[in-house]
């Protein structure tokens, strides 16, 4: 049952839920204290120790029925449908299976794992037998229907059907010669049509799991182009989900490279000065070990109405990165400016980010006035900027027509690492209108259009992999 809870597990985290390798095991030894005899209480308890998201609660729900409810379950039926067939109730059949078993014994027939587990209907052991056949035919490879057939027949070879089908003949006759109830003959005959059928059911729920993880990832892809304006409440729901699947991959990344920065970079000349000994052999490789200083980020987000959804996505990345850089510092503005960095040491990401919102800590009903607010960064918290300081701007540039005091940002970058603007709006209406793009964008080290999750993505990878 091990197996089963770490193939299933893998299977949530391949369609977007996130199971723990603790989690895995405290599923196993839940399910240790309950039992395997019950369908819903295994679904409890599996529900209990992988799902902490109510978001994620349908995504379970659907892969439970599509990987518990096969093949255990078809085992189960396909013997039922048997023993309706040959018109025996319940105790009838028991009797018959029985009596197979005797008449086994008294004619010494010696039977494969394969046929005493299908003719003993013992659904355990076949389910394990399908399974393990299953892998060797790497069922779990097939991607459209057309592969149906091949893969149904590559299981059924590793299974072993080809030998099964001659040793089911020979017992039929064998019953057929020493006088065995017909019924017997008939059970026999019939199994092996079984079997063919539980394989076909078995490649036809593999297709089914796919063509979930399938879905999955489309619906993913098309709303990783689809404009941060035109999400639905449950679209930004899975979008932030996404971002933080993206914000814990470049955290590996970064992870990865600090630990080779801590060895250092191969240093060619030091290397070769040191060996002129050895004649320039490099028998003593030389590191350069010099630390880079971790940086440190500052975000200030406008979140008028009409890019509050964007807003929301760089704040949750933001907060996700935090342990990449010495400092994360992040502010909200509309035509004032506040720093929301406390919130997000104190509170809940999601809780911070409507704390926020809500108008908590500044207007957020009022007229955009990036002027105004770019003043009173400068007033302040421009000391806190140096050479270690990216600072990243998000917004539209829409100001209203108010002043954009444009000096600010070219103080900024005077000071900073590097300034990146990230503009929701398409590049074509910058500098039209309103917009002070124009004006502001001279002042910036990178100036992106970011009206998507992809440009997201690509800003972000940029940013932090640089």
């Amino acid at each position: 049952m091990d197996a089963k809870v770490v193939e299933f597990s893998n299977l949530l985290r391949r369609n977007g839920v996130r199971v723990s390798l603790a989690e895995s095991m405290e599923a196993c030894r839940a399910l240790a204290l309950t039992g395997l005899g019950e369908r819903e209480t295994v679904r409890a308890a599996l529900r209990a120790t992988m799902i902490k998201r109510g978001v994620d609660l349908p995504t379970y729900e659907q892969l439970f029925d599509l990987y518990f409810s096969g093949l255990g379950e078809a085992i189960a039926a396909t013997t039922e449908a048997t023993r309706a067939a040959l018109g025996l109730e319940a105790q009838a059949f028991q009797e018959l299976l029985e009596e197979l078993r005797r008449w086994l014994a008294e004619q010494g027939i010696e039977l494969s794992e394969l046929a005493r587990a299908l003719l003993a209907a013992d659904t355990g052991s076949l389910e394990r037998l399908l399974r393990d056949a299953a892998e060797r035919a790497r069922l779990g490879d097939i991607q459209q229907g057309f592969q149906e057939g091949r893969f149904a027949h590559a299981v059924a070879a590793a299974l072993g059907m080809g030998g099964l089908a001659a040793e089911l003949e020979r017992l039929a006759a064998a019953l057929a010669g020493g006088g065995a109830p017909p019924a017997l003959r008939a059970y026999v005959e019939r199994r092996l049509q079984d079997l063919g059928d539980l394989v076909k059911a078995m490649v036809r729920a593999q297709l089914d799991r796919q063509d979930v993880s399938r879905r999955e990832r489309q619906r993913l892809d098309s709303l990783a182009e689809k404009s941060f304006f035109y999400l639905t409440e449950e679209e930004i729901r899975r979008m932030q989900e996404a971002v933080t699947r993206l914000a814990q991959r470049l955290r590996n990344v970064i992870s990865i490279r600090r630990r080779r920065a801590r060895r250092g970079r191969f240093d060619s000349s030091a290397t070769l000065r040191r060996n002129l000994q050895y004649g320039g052999v490099p028998f003593r490789v030389v590191f350069d070990r010099k630390r880079k200083d971790r940086p440190q980020v500052m975000v200030l987000c406008d979140v008028s109405d009409s890019v509050r959804n964007v807003s929301r996505f760089m704040l949750q990345f933001m907060y996700s990165l935090q342990d990449l850089y010495a400092k994360v510092r992040s502010y909200i503005f509309v035509a004032e400016l506040g720093e929301i960095t406390a919130l997000f040491a104190e509170r809940d990401i999601n809780a911070a980010i409507e704390s926020a919102l809500r108008g908590e800590l500044i207007n957020v009903y009022a007229h955009s006035d990036f002027g105004r607010a770019f003043r009173m960064f400068h007033r302040d918290h421009l000391a806190a900027v140096n050479k270690r300081t990216t600072v990243i701007v998000l917004g539209d540039a829409r100001n209203n027509y108010n002043l954009p005091h444009e000096w600010v940002l070219k103080d900024i970058k005077q000071r900073a690492k590097q300034v990146i603007w990230l503009n929701p709006e398409n590049r074509m209406t910058w500098g039209f209108g309103d917009s002070e793009m124009d004006r502001y964008a001279p002042y910036c080290t990178v100036v992106e259009e970011c009206r998507n999750l992809n440009q997201l993505y690509r800003v972000i990878d940029r940013l932090v992999t640089a």
